[in-house]
């Protein structure tokens, strides 16, 4: 992938979260039209990592309707037509360049070497010829009752007590506000995926380590991939990802590290998407992984 694909993307990123920052409302913030994780027209899978936030942010902007995307050619293969003049969103994926080499290849021939490519995706809307299928839309007690089946599986000591969420690393533990103090039962979610999202970093487990790439602004940075990897469990589930004003004081340190870095946040992405892959392991609800984040 070409540096200037990079850097034109996390302007983009950037972008939204200074747009945003007023009222706390980042690229991942979903409350409104799709919800829901951005899908492939052709084989229904879910985007993942940066892509996600990339088409959530697009279709914001564009206020398209639809979560489904796909290339100019695969919706001529569903036998519909992008409409003239429309534009593109760039997707991403990363092709691991060794997989399927011979067995018997020397052990430093066979280590991971991954190659990403850009692909230009149209969104349903702008389409004509394309009938989108009858999805059942769950009611608001069948959602909380699989985000109780999806947040119960996940083996995490959870309390709820006092008037404030985090996760205590030193007792490895998740503290929650009780339930009936949040407004509704989105925003008691939202904040117990991003604690378990910090849960899910912890050395027994992904032992997520960010100092390497973000050195003093690490604490920030976690508290990014924790932003978004529970914005990619609320889309799974359905739910609302809700802008959270106590997240103020980090907004800065992003945007200083993004703007510095054309990578980080694509590093911050595949952080949050392997931390929300983890958290879904433990449900049978879990996807299969239809490409690999950045």
């Amino acid at each position: 992938m070409k540096t200037d694909i990079y850097q034109t993307i996390t302007n983009q990123i950037v972008a939204a979260i200074e747009e945003g920052a007023a009222s706390y409302k980042m690229p991942w913030h979903r409350s409104r039209n799709d919800i829901t994780n951005p899908r492939n027209a052709v084989s229904n899978r879910s985007y993942r990592g940066l892509n996600i936030i990339t088409l959530w942010m697009i279709a914001e902007a564009r206020q398209f309707q639809s979560g489904t995307w796909a290339t100019y050619q695969q919706w001529q293969e569903r036998g519909a037509q992008v409409r003239k003049g429309e534009k593109s969103a760039t997707v991403f994926f990363w092709k691991n360049l060794h997989e399927g080499r011979d067995e018997q290849a020397g052990a430093d021939d066979r280590r991971p070497h991954f190659v990403g490519r850009a692909y230009n995706v149209f969104n349903a809307d702008q389409v004509d010829g394309y009938q989108a299928p009858i999805v059942p839309v769950l009611s608001e007690q069948e959602r909380v009752a699989e985000a109780e089946r999806f947040f119960g599986a996940i083996p995490a000591t959870i309390t709820h007590a006092g008037n404030m969420a985090c996760y205590v690393p030193t007792s490895d533990e998740v503290r929650m506000v009780p339930f009936g103090q949040f407004s509704s039962a989105a925003a008691y979610y939202a904040v117990l995926a991003h604690e378990l999202t910090h849960w899910s970093g912890a050395k027994p487990r992904l032992a997520r380590d960010l100092s390497g790439r973000f050195g003093s602004e690490q604490y920030a940075m976690e508290e990014l991939v924790a932003e978004m990897g529970a914005a990619f469990v609320a889309g799974q589930l359905g739910l609302p990802s809700l802008a959270r004003s106590d997240h103020a004081p980090y907004i800065a340190s992003w945007l200083k590290v993004l703007k510095s870095d054309s990578r980080a946040i694509f590093t911050a992405a595949s952080k949050a998407q392997a931390a929300a892959d983890y958290l879904a392991s433990f449900s049978q609800s879990a996807e299969q992984p239809s490409e690999l984040a950045a």
